[in-house]
Order: C-alpha cells, then structure tokens, then sequence
C-alpha cells in the first residue's frame, strides 16, 4: 500500500513538472494532508489547488512584468513623502495614481531640479501600471539614443521602434543632463512621435520648455518635440515656488 503511495506521489510530481504546476510539485502533500483533515469535498479540494497555482501565475507575472521594465530601482508611490510635494504636483499625482492616463494614451511631464522625486514618482507609476497588468519600459534618454544608433547602424531599427511601440507605459528619464547631436535628436523625436495619442509615455526632465533648446540644438525640432510630447499631456512643475 504504501509503495503504491509512493508512485502515486512519484506521478504527481512528474505531472505536475510537465505541466509546470511549480506550486503543486511543492506542496501537494501538504494540500492532500489538510483535505484528509478538514474532510473536504472533492469539489473544493480541486478549487483550491487551481486557485492556489492561478495565485502563483499571477505573481510569476508580475516578477516577469517588473523584471522586463529594467526599473533603475524599485520605488513606490506609496513611500513617496508627500507633504513635500508642491500642491500642484500633488494633484496630479492623485489623479496620476488612478493610471487613468495610460488608459487614455496621455502623457505625463515631470519637471523640476535633481532630488525633487520626479524619477520616485515615475517609476512610482510604473511598478504600480505593472501590478494592473500594463508592460512597462524604463529608460534613460542617454542610453535609449545610444541604442537607437546602435539599431540605425545595425539596419534593426524598425524593429526597435516596433518594440518600443508596443509597450503600455514607457518612463524616459533624465531629459536635458546631457545634449544630443542632430542625428540622436531626430531619431529620438521620431521614436517619441510614434507613441504619440496610441500609447502613454512619461518624462522626466531638469529643464524647462524653453531650454529644451539646449539640448536638441535646433529650436524647430525642439518645438515639435514639446507640441508632441505635451499634447493631452498632465504636466507637473516639481519644483517649490518661494514668494
């Protein structure tokens, strides 16, 4: 009898390997100990195991989800102090937590001085858009041109700009620490342009609009640049105005 026990057990482990039940191989002992003592129905011994290995899915997901964005760091909007927040920033940010906004395709512009939690509230938005289920892409502005000519030299630049377009949420940070040659700002404005109305993009920036010049070196595509990016956008000046 016991032996018989043991391939049974032997036949779970394999099948539940096969159909990669990670959860149930592990635990399945443990789930049939407990159904002998509660005496539960067959009924609810089956929900419960396909409830438990659905929790599991889920949460594999989200790791996937949270890994592929390649956040810089984790940060949430609940850890976010606040009461530091210029009111206007916390209105918005309010209204941004309900990611209504990438439901919508609007983008969102986040403006202010290095430490005034524009990069926080970014990825603060993403970790929690990836806990709903969108696809998210962190990026810095330096290292997304890189890799558009990278992609450009490489002849896979359509490719490039087809993955990019597909994701829910993209987070560029850090526009404006270092200029871009004419090259670098065309490519970067006609992949920002793609996403433009079909998907949502947030920025971040230690610029001002009418810097924006400095770094794209050409007031023209500068201008372009901040019609696109800001149209239905939620903008929100990070910095505290002293009267």
């Amino acid at each position: 009898m016991k032996n018989n026990k043991n391939k049974i057990y032997e036949e779970i482990e394999f099948y539940s390997k096969e159909l990669k039940l990670s959860k149930l191989k592990i635990h399945f002992k443990e789930y049939i100990k407990d159904a002998n003592n509660t005496e539960i129905s067959y009924e609810s011994f089956l929900y419960e195991i396909l409830k438990k290995e659905y929790e599991r899915l889920l949460d594999s997901r989200l790791k996937s989800r949270i890994r592929t964005a390649n956040f810089s760091q984790k940060k949430y909007i609940e850890d976010l102090e606040k009461e530091y927040l210029p009111e206007d920033a916390r209105k918005k940010l309010k209204v941004l937590s309900t990611l209504e906004f990438i439901q919508t395709n609007q983008n969102v512009i986040l403006s202010g001085n290095p430490g005034t939690g524009k990069t926080h509230i970014a990825i603060g938005l993403g970790m929690k858009a990836c806990m709903k289920g969108f696809k998210v892409l962190f990026t810095t502005i330096p290292l997304l041109i890189t890799q558009l000519k990278e992609s450009r030299s490489n002849k896979t630049l359509r490719a490039f700009q087809s993955k990019f377009g597909k994701y829910d949420l993209v987070i560029c940070d850090e526009l404006g620490y270092i200029s871009f040659d004419k090259e670098g700002a065309e490519l970067l404005f006609s992949l920002l342009s793609l996403r433009a109305t079909r998907k949502s993009t947030v920025i971040t920036t230690n610029l001002s609009f009418d810097r924006w010049e400095e770094i794209f070196n050409d007031p023209v595509l500068s201008a372009a640049m901040i019609d696109r990016l800001t149209h239905r956008a939620y903008m929100a000046n990070m910095n505290i105005v002293i009267d």
